[in-house]
C-alpha cells in the first residue's frame, strides 16, 4: 500500500519508542505542526500530542530556592487530535487495554502523513479494525484533517466516537524542565458553528496571543459522500469542548470518521479576531477526500522543486526525504508570510524551549537554491529584530547589533543563566550568551542568500543594514593590540560550547577563538565590498542614517588584514591558550560509558571542569573549513599575512577529532563536510551517522523532545554543497563532484539566480539543463575548469574523472559512530 522510497514504517507498537516515533511522524506545513501521537491516546509518559505553531511563545517566571527563574517557551498548544472509540458504552479504547492483534504505524513522507492500521480485541471478544489517516494541509495553512475508517469485524452495535479540542495543555515534554513553569494556556471561550462543529478559543497568558480551533466531524457510511445522520451530545467546560457522536453499526460493514480542523491566532493577517475566523473556514473546508488532494498536490509541487535522489542508496535516499520532508514542515512558503525564525527543534517538540539559534547556518543553504522566498522571510526575523540586537549592544558597552544567542519572540537573550545536568542532578551556570558568533552566522546568511539568488533589492533595503551594524558590532568589541599589531576579540565563545571560560578564572568568555576571528576577518572585508555594491545614493542614505563613519570603515578595513589568528604545532588553536590545556583519556570514559558525547556533564558529574580539557562538543575552528573552501579561505588568510599551505586543513581537522566528543549532531555534518574533500569515506562514515541521528536517536532519547532541524538540513546541503560540490563563485555556479561511487545516478532540481536548473550524475558524467519552464535569466556554470553559459532548455554534459575512494581501514572513531 505504500510507496517504500517514500515511507517510514513500524509494524508494532513498542511504548518505550513511542515519544520518538511521535516526532518522527508529526505532521506540519510551516504555520503549525503536530506530532504524531495517536488520537484516541492521552498525555501521558508514553504519549505526547503537541500541537505548536510558529510565533506562539509565552514567558513564565519559576520560583527555584527562593529565586526568580524566567524562560519564554514554545506554547504547546489546544490538542485538536482528540479523537476516541467507545464500544456499547464501555470506556474508550487505548491500547494497554485490548489486545492488539495486528498494528501498522507508517509516516507517507511523499505527503506528511501518519497513518495507523490497528486491530484490536477488546475484552468482550469484539474484533475490530481502525485505519487512521492524518495530515496538516500544505494546500491551506489553517487546516488539519483526520479520518477513520472503522470495521466492526464480529460484532453490531452501537458506537460513540468522542471528538473534543482540548486546551487543558501544559509543556511537559521535556522531564528536565518539569520543575518549571509549564502552564501557557488561559481559557477564553468553547463554542459551537452549527450542529457538527465545535471550537475553543484560550489565551497565551503573558504574550496575549489568542488562540482559536474549530474542528467540523461527520461520519459517512462506507464511501457514501453525504453524511449519516447520528445522535450529537455536547459538553463543555472553560478550556475543552467535545461533542459525543453515537450510532449504530453493522458487521463487516465499514464507517469513516472525519474530522476537518481550522486554527487561527491573533496573529495572523486578514482577520477580525481568530475564533470567527476558525469558525468561518472549517464551515466551508471541503470532505478529507478533496482536502487531501490538495494537500497532496501542494506537496507534489514541493517534491519537483525539493527531492533528491539516490537510486544506489536506497536507505540514505529514504532519509534524505525524510529530512526534507522535515525541513518543509517547519520552512515552507507559507513560513515566509509569518514572521518567524527558525527554530532549532523544529515545531514537534518543546526541547531548546523552542529558540532560534545559529542552526539556520546549516538550514539556509538547501532552501536558498530552491524556494529562496522562504530563506528571505525567515531572515526577515532577524530583519525585524534589529533594533533588539542594536540594544543589547548598547547595553554591553558595543556599537552595531549584538543579536541573541537564544532567540524567541521579540529578539531578546533568551538563553538561561543556569541549566539542569541530568546526571549530577545540579543547576549548573549557563555562559553560553557568550557565543557572539551568531551575529557572524546572520551575516554570513545574508551574504549566502543574496549569492544565490541576485536579490539585489532585498540586499539593498534590509540586508545591508543588518550586515553594517553586525560588522560595527565586531569593531566594537575587538581591540587593537599594539604589540602583535593585530586585532583581538576577548570574552567570547566559539562553537564549541564544552569551553566557557579558563580554568580558575572568573571571567566569561575566552580569548581569540579563531573561528570568530576569522570570520570578524571575512565580514570586515565583505561589509566593505557590499557597501560598494550599493547605488551612490543608497550608499549616502544608508550611512547617513546608520553614521558610518570613514575612521569606521578604515578600522573595518584594518581588521581584514590584522585580526589575530591562534596557531600551534602546525594547526590553527580553537582558542588562545587551548594547548595548554590537560588531554583526557578518551579510552577510559569509551570504556566507562555508553555515550560519551555530552562529555561536559559527564566531567562535571565526576566532580572535574571540562574547561581544562581539550575536549570538544562540536567542531569549532574545523567550522572554518566547512563553511568556506579552500578558494575563499585561502585569500582570507593571505590577506591577514598567515601561510595557508596546502595541508593545513588536513592537520587540524585530524587534531580536532581526536579531541571531539561530537555532543551536537551538528558536528557529524561539519566533519562530514571538511573530510569530503580528502577522506571521503570517512566523510560518507559522518554523513550516514547524521542522517541516522534522529530516525534511530543516536543521542539515546533527545529526538522524542523534537527533531534536530539543523542536522537534518545539513545532510541535503552536504550532497549538494560537498559531495556535488555545488559552490557559487564570482556569479559562476561551480560543481566540483566528490565520491562518486556513492553518487552515481543522484540527480536533484535547483533553481540559481531564479532560473530552474536539474543536475544529475550518471558514471563520469554531471549533466546541468536549464529548464525551459521557469527560466529567468542564463546561469553561468562550471566543471573542472570548463566554463560556459546555459539559455532555456539548454543541456550540457561535463565529464568528471572517477575518484575512486580509499581503501584504507576507515578510522576507529567512524567505527563508534557508525549506527
Amino acid at each position: 500500500m505504500y510507496d517504500p522510497e517514500f515511507s517510514l514504517e513500524y509494524d508494532r507498537f513498542d511504548p518505550e519508542a513511542e515519544g520518538l516515533r511521535e516526532s518522527m511522524t508529526s505532521t506540519g506545513n510551516g504555520y503549525f505542526c503536530s506530532r504524531g501521537a495517536a488520537e484516541w491516546e492521552d498525555t501521558g509518559e508514553v504519549h505526547y500530542p503537541g500541537t505548536y505553531a510558529h510565533r506562539c511563545y509565552n514567558r513564565e517566571t519559576t520560583i527555584m530556592g527562593g529565586s526568580p527563574v524566567l524562560n519564554e517557551d514554545l506554547v504547546n498548544l489546544p490538542n485538536w487530535l482528540v479523537l476516541k472509540l467507545r464500544i456499547d458504552g464501555e470506556d474508550a479504547i487505548r491500547l494497554s487495554t485490548v489486545e492488539v492483534l495486528a498494528y501498522r504505524h507508517v509516516y507517507d513522507i511523499r505527503t506528511a502523513t501518519v497513518i495507523r492500521e490497528l486491530r484490536f480485541r477488546d475484552r468482550n471478544g469484539r474484533e475490530t479494525s481502525l485505519a487512521s489517516r492524518r495530515f496538516v494541509s500544505m494546500a491551506h495553512s489553517h487546516q488539519g484533517a483526520l479520518e477513520w475508517t472503522l470495521t466492526p469485524e464480529n460484532w453490531s452495535g452501537r458506537v460513540e466516537i468522542v471528538s473534543a479540542i482540548d486546551g487543558r495543555v501544559s509543556n511537559r515534554a521535556v522531564a528536565r524542565y518539569r520543575d518549571l513553569e509549564g502552564r501557557h494556556l488561559d481559557p477564553v471561550t468553547p463554542r459551537t458553528f452549527g450542529p457538527d462543529t465545535i471550537a475553543l478559543k484560550v489565551q497565551i497568558r503573558q504574550s496575549d496571543i489568542y488562540i482559536a480551533q474549530a474542528a467540523r466531524t461527520r461520519v459517512f457510511s462506507g464511501n457514501n459522500t453525504e453524511p449519516i445522520d447520528v445522535e450529537r451530545d455536547l459538553y463543555q467546560m472553560e478550556d475543552y469542548i467535545q461533542q459525543v457522536l453515537a450510532f449504530e453499526v453493522a458487521e463487516g460493514s465499514a464507517v469513516r470518521v472525519e474530522k476537518i480542523v481550522s486554527m487561527f491566532t491573533s496573529r495572523d493577517d486578514a482577520i477580525t479576531e481568530p475564533l470567527a475566523s476558525a469558525g468561518r473556514h472549517v464551515l466551508r473546508y471541503s470532505d478529507f477526500a478533496a482536502a487531501w488532494d490538495e494537500h497532496a498536490a501542494a506537496w507534489e509541487e514541493l517534491w519537483d522543486i525539493c527531492d533528491i535522489r539516490l537510486p544506489r542508496e536506497p536507505r540514505t535516499q529514504l532519509l534524505l526525504r525524510l529530512h526534507v520532508a522535515h525541513v518543509l514542515q517547519v520552512c515552507s512558503r507559507h513560513t515566509s508570510r509569518l514572521d518567524a525564525g527558525v527554530p532549532a527543534r523544529g515545531l514537534n517538540g518543546e526541547a531548546y524551549r523552542g529558540h532560534v539559534f545559529w542552526d539556520e547556518l546549516y538550514v539556509y543553504p538547501f532552501l536558498d537554491l530552491r524556494i529562496p522566498e522562504v530563506t528571505k522571510g525567515l531572515i526577515m526575523y532577524r530583519y525585524r529584530r534589529l533594533s533588539e540586537a542594536q540594544a543589547a549592544a548598547t547595553e554591553a558597552g558595543y556599537r552595531g547589533a549584538m543579536y541573541p544567542w537564544q532567540s524567541g519572540s521579540d529578539g531578546t537573550e533568551e538563553t538561561q543563566l543556569v541549566h539542569l545536568n541530568p546526571l549530577s542532578g545540579l543547576w549548573d551556570p549557563d555562559l553560553s550568551r557568550h557565543q557572539r558568533h551568531v551575529s557572524a552566522a546572520i551575516f554570513y546568511n545574508v551574504w549566502r542568500y543574496y549569492q544565490a539568488t541576485d536579490d539585489f533589492e532585498f540586499l539593498a533595503d534590509h540586508g545591508a543594514e543588518m550586515m553594517l551594524e553586525i560588522t560595527r558590532f565586531w569593531a566594537s568589541i575587538a581591540e587593537y593590540n599594539p604589540e602583535r599589531d593585530r586585532y583581538e576579540i576577548h570574552g567570547v565563545m566559539g562553537p564549541d560550547e564544552f569551553h566557557e571560560r579558563y580554568p580558575d578564572s572568573d571571567e566569561a568568555g575566552l580569548h581569540n577563538n579563531a573561528y570568530t576571528n576569522v570570520m570578524v576577518a571575512w565580514i570586515a572585508g565583505k561589509a566593505i565590498e557590499v557597501l560598494e555594491l550599493l547605488s551612490t545614493s543608497r550608499q549616502t542614505a544608508l550611512r547617513a542614517a546608520l553614521r558610518v563613519t570613514n575612521e569606521e570603515l578604515q578600522r573595518w578595513s584594518e581588521m581584514s588584514r590584522k585580526m589575530f589568528v591562534p596557531f600551534h604545532d602546525g594547526v590553527i588553536t580553537q582558542f588562545e591558550g587551548y594547548e595548554k590545556l590537560d588531554e583526557i583519556d578518551w579510552d577510559h570514559y569509551r570504556a566507562e560509558y555508553s555515550n560519551i558525547q555530552r562529555m561536559d556533564r559527564i566531567l562535571r558529574a565526576e566532580g572535574h571542569d571540562p574547561n581544562r580539557s581539550k575536549v570538544s562538543k562540536q567542531a569549532d575552528a574545523v567550522m572554518l573549513f566547512f563553511l568556506f573552501d579552500d578558494n575563499e579561505l585561502r585569500p582570507i588568510f593571505d590577506r591577514l599575512g598567515y601561510e595557508y599551505d596546502r595541508d593545513l586543513v588536513r592537520r587540524t581537522v585530524e587534531y580536532y577529532d581526536e579531541r571531539t566528543s561530537h555532543g551536537s549532531t551538528l558536528s557529524f555534518v561539519a566533519y562530514a563536510g571538511v573530510l569530503a574533500g580528502f577522506d571521503p569515506e570517512s566523510s560518507w562514515e559522518r554523513f550516514k551517522v547524521a542522517l541516522e541521528s534522529d530516525v534511530s536517536d543516536l543521542q539515546g532519547g533527545t529526538t522524542k523532545e523534537g527533531i534536530h532541524l539543523g542536522v537534518m538540513a545539513g545532510t541535503l546541503d552536504l550532497v549538494q554543497r560537498y559531495f556535488v560540490g555545488a559552490r557559487i563563485y564570482g556569479g559562476v555556479l561551480v560543481f566540483r563532484p566528490r565520491l562518486i561511487p556513492h553518487l552515481d545516478g543522484v540527480s536533484f532540481s535547483m533553481r540559481y539566480r531564479g532560473t530552474p536548473l536539474r543536475v544529475q550524475i550518471s558514471g563520469e558524467t554531471l549533466s546541468v539543463c536549464a529548464q525551459v519552464e521557469g527560466f529567468r535569466v542564463p546561469v553561468r556554470v562550471a566543471v573542472n575548469g570548463e566554463s560556459l553559459q546555459l539559455g532555456p532548455g539548454e543541456t550540457h554534459e561535463f565529464h568528471i574523472p572517477p575518484t575512486p575512494l580509499p581503501t584504507a581501514q576507515t578510522s576507529r572513531r567512524d567505527e563508534e559512530a557508525r549506527p
